[in-house]
């Protein structure tokens, strides 16, 4: 376990999920594609071999009483990087969430196009991805599909000025990242991986059931930079996928 968290924490910064670039390259096209991950380097063997990756697709999620996500994120100054794979907010002091008593420290948010997650199949144009960490280091991710929609003005001041190269970047002096969720906070539980190399498992995964939207011009602004940034889905593998009765 202790291997895998360490290789999740060093994918926290360095990889397009989760920001300076690896070595070697990866991507999502032709010999970098997510079929070639495992192929790259020694690293990212578990890309193939794990057993609980992901992103899945959602289906006959069991109802359980899951507990409740305490969101206790706060405002704060924040920076947009464009990491060559994803546009990544980095938050130093915004917070974080409770989950049955664990508290995981909100890190950074990025987005992928369309959305990695899939529910009943369905895919949205977009999916946010909400990464956390706990005091050792363990990683929790709520993930936020979005759907074409309303313009998003919690997002307007990332999207109309998102950094178009790799390695550039966007000050923000006081977002707060509780505006980016949604009303209702049901999810989807269930175990599993980072989406890029290393793809690290033992990550802990809450998918809220309700989207949030963003207009179509926000949307296009983002597949200008990234056309489509989305690993494939996984096999479960015998895996319980649960889903909180709210």
């Amino acid at each position: 376990m202790k291997r895998i968290l360490s290789g999740a924490l060093a994918a926290l910064f360095a990889s397009g999920a989760i920001a300076a670039e690896p070595h070697p390259h990866w991507g999502y096209q032709g010999e970098d594609a997510p079929a070639h991950w495992a192929e790259l380097d020694p690293g990212f063997e578990t890309c193939a071999l794990g057993r609980t990756q992901s992103p899945i697709d959602i289906r006959n999620a069991q109802r359980a009483d899951l507990p409740e996500i305490d969101f206790d994120y706060r405002a704060g100054p924040a920076e947009a990087v464009n990491n060559g794979h994803t546009v990544q907010v980095n938050l130093p002091d915004a917070g974080g969430i409770d989950i049955g008593g664990a508290h995981y420290a909100l890190v950074q948010f990025h987005f992928h196009t369309p959305s990695e997650e899939k529910i009943d199949g369905e895919s949205f144009p977009m999916e946010a991805h909400f990464v956390h960490k706990d005091a050792e280091g363990h990683l929790a991710v709520v993930a936020v599909m979005l759907k074409q929609g309303r313009k998003n003005a919690a997002l307007e001041e990332i999207f109309d000025a998102l950094p178009a190269a790799e390695g550039g970047s966007l000050a923000l002096e006081n977002l707060d990242p509780s505006t980016l969720l949604p009303n209702r906070q049901g999810y989807y539980a269930y175990t599993g991986s980072l989406t890029t190399p290393p793809c690290s498992e033992g990550v802990r995964w809450q998918v809220l059931k309700q989207p949030v939207e963003v207009s179509e011009s926000q949307i296009e602004a983002f597949r200008k930079l990234y056309p489509m940034n989305a690993r494939p889905v996984q096999p479960l593998n015998g895996r319980e996928v649960r889903q909180s009765r709210s």
